[in-house]
């Protein structure tokens, strides 16, 4: 056991349930953006079919060995179809018209060798096609979840989780169908027609031509059926987004809905929802069916056709028994075939359609990170030089030209009416925003010019809205890059944001399991867990945003203690509408309108008759 992990757990007084460990976890893989694909900024739903299959097939290259061995396996399956009727002929001429001995033993042992050939070759294709599938699926959710984790904030604030999790998980699903059963189909039933049709040329070409007429016919149906089944697919894929939506929201404010007594107005949204998913599935079926089925028609009459005229052949002398069954058999087998080609068009619609969407998210253009000037540890000196902010085409700014210098070290508050721009300030310094117009520097260095793996080092941020991972405290605090930390660390976190004295107290200590968001923790003990997750990471430039707000007094306090060791050093941004909690900041910036319209110490700004002292008599009026 390491010395260090031997004197932590002996200098906590919790049970010896917490065995001291080293925990190196897997840290963070800064190279992650790296990984992403880079593709041009061109949308996806401008691709035509061709283009769309093709780009998927990209995926199946690095598994081209499974993928080859499909194939070959498809292409024996394919040819064991013509090979069928062709034995039919020397089995009725020869055993049954001529009598041949051998022709009677060999033609029914062959006939088991082909079935075991086929048999064989239809197990080989179906599961290595199945595996190459899947694992294109699972590429593409690896490189969907990647893309995730560097997409920029307006994504999020643009597009609900719920369709961005159905894109995930029901859209990349489609694909499978497109990239291993279609696949399948259409190599081994269009080999299979086109060895049929040849044996049938081969048997009687006069005939065979009616079967090529009705070629051009098959194919005008399946193109113009095409463009419905994939308008249909699109919607169908963008409304089952909406009611996975709509099932997040419900299951996440569960608590609302039910206080406000909005059960009623959710199953009615839910089931008009789930009620459009289910009128497109019919959509989808509709049209797929009644393309198969019309097909089918226009086929079977030209059967019909030939088996009426090689009927009257065969009756003329011109064909033999053996002949006249192989080649009608060989009609007869272009059905099956017929068949699956044409039903596969909705699978491959569906798919396309899924690639679209899946296409859409790969596509997004990841955060912009061209910083070259590397920073490993900042001194803290941060400078707002003209910085405004507008979200979209808002006419309104939500920052205005800020002019704010801030020292390495210092504590700085922010207050403000809501709206103010408080919380677009901080945002700007991690870059989860860009400023529209200005600039803000970190120790003289453009923000834009730090790679962001380097720029995210320097800040430790805990915000009003507190997120927990389902796992346990220990990896909630040391969460990412800082699962490499010792338990001692740790320890010595949890003690400073005052939460050790709770989690000695848990079943299992620091390996208590928090649930979904640390639902088994109440909002204070969070918050708390997250402002141990920040002091561990030992970052020069802090930023708490209403860091204290579900704490009790006793509680604030000592957090407010150990905050005020935390900042020595550092560069601190505290966001507080509790004034009391930044009235020994070093200087207090009010904001109004994305404007500041004071700045100084608690005591300057009391003296003046401005904003700040409207604040704090508002807020202090009733205590």
């Amino acid at each position: 056991m390491d010395k260090r992990d031997q004197a932590a757990t002996k200098a906590s007084k919790c049970p010896d349930r917490h065995k001291a460990r080293y925990n190196p976890g897997h840290s963070y893989d800064p190279t992650l953006s790296q990984t992403t694909e880079q593709t041009t900024p061109d949308n996806s739903s401008n691709m035509s079919t061709y283009q769309q299959y093709l780009r998927l097939l990209r995926y199946v290259r690095p598994h081209w060995k499974l993928f080859a061995v499909s194939i070959v396996a498809t292409i024996i399956m394919a040819a064991t179809e013509p090979a069928l009727p062709a034995l039919v002929k020397p089995l009725l001429d020869g055993s049954f018209v001529e009598k041949d001995p051998e022709m009677i033993v060999l033609m029914p042992v062959l006939m088991v060798v082909l079935f075991i050939i086929r048999g064989l070759s239809t197990y080989i294709s179906t599961v290595t096609m199945e595996g190459v599938a899947t694992k294109v699926v699972y590429n593409l959710r690896q490189l969907m979840f990647q893309q995730l984790l560097v997409l920029p904030k307006s994504y999020f604030d643009n597009n609900s989780s719920g369709v961005v999790l159905s894109k995930i998980t029901f859209d990349v699903e489609q694909l499978t169908q497109a990239a291993s059963k279609v696949l399948v189909i259409l190599i081994r039933d269009s080999l299979a027609i086109i060895g049929l049709l040849g044996w049938i040329l081969y048997l009687n070409w006069k005939l065979a031509l009616i079967a090529f007429a009705l070629i051009p016919a098959v194919t005008f149906l399946v193109k113009a059926i095409s463009k419905r089944l994939r308008r249909i697919s699109q919607e169908l894929q963008r409304r089952m987004g909406i009611m996975t939506h709509t099932l997040e929201e419900v299951i996440t404010g569960y608590k609302v809905v039910r206080l406000f007594g909005g059960q009623s107005y959710e199953q009615r949204r839910f089931d008009e929802t789930a009620n459009k998913v289910r009128l497109y599935r019919v959509k989808n079926v509709i049209a797929a069916t009644a393309n198969v089925q019309v097909i089918q028609v226009i086929a079977v009459c030209g059967l019909a056709l030939m088996a009426y005229l090689s009927a009257e052949q065969s009756a003329a002398g011109e064909f033999t028994v053996g002949e006249f069954v192989s080649f009608f058999g060989a009609m007869a087998m272009m059905l099956s075939p017929l068949k699956k080609l044409t039903g596969i068009n909705a699978e491959l619609q569906r798919g396309l359609a899924a690639a679209e969407s899946v296409f859409e998210l790969i596509d997004e253009i990841p955060e912009a990170d061209q910083g070259q000037s590397r920073t490993l540890h900042a001194k803290g000196k941060l400078e707002w030089q003209g910085v405004s902010y507008h979200f979209g085409d808002e006419q309104a700014p939500v920052l205005d030209e800020i002019e704010l210098t801030v020292s390495p070290g210092e504590n700085i508050a922010l207050v403000g009416p809501s709206g103010s721009g408080k919380t677009t300030l901080t945002n700007l310094i991690p870059r989860f925003y860009h400023p529209t117009r200005g600039r803000i520097r970190l120790d003289g260095t453009d923000l834009e010019d730090i790679p962001l793996i380097d720029l995210r080092q320097q800040i430790a941020m805990v915000s009003q809205d507190i997120i927990l991972f389902n796992g346990t405290i220990e990896t909630n605090i040391a969460y990412g890059a800082l699962q490499g930390a010792y338990r001692e660390q740790i320890i010595a976190a949890a003690r400073a944001a005052n939460a050790w004295d709770f989690i000695c107290e848990m079943p299992e200590g620091l390996d208590t399991l928090i649930g979904d968001n640390g639902v088994r923790l109440s909002g204070g003990q969070r918050q708390r867990i997250a402002i141990a997750r920040a002091i561990l990471k030992d970052a020069p430039i802090l930023i708490f945003d209403e860091a204290t707000s579900a704490l009790d007094t006793e509680s604030e306090q000592q957090i407010q203690n150990a905050m005020e060791h935390l900042r020595q050093g550092r560069t601190t941004l505290t966001i507080a509408h509790r004034l009391s909690t930044i009235e020994h900041a070093d200087r207090i910036i009010v904001l109004q309108n994305g404007r500041i319209v004071e700045s100084g110490p608690h005591a300057t700004l009391l003296q003046q008759d401005g904003l700040y002292k409207k604040l704090h008599q508002l807020q202090y009026s009733g205590s």
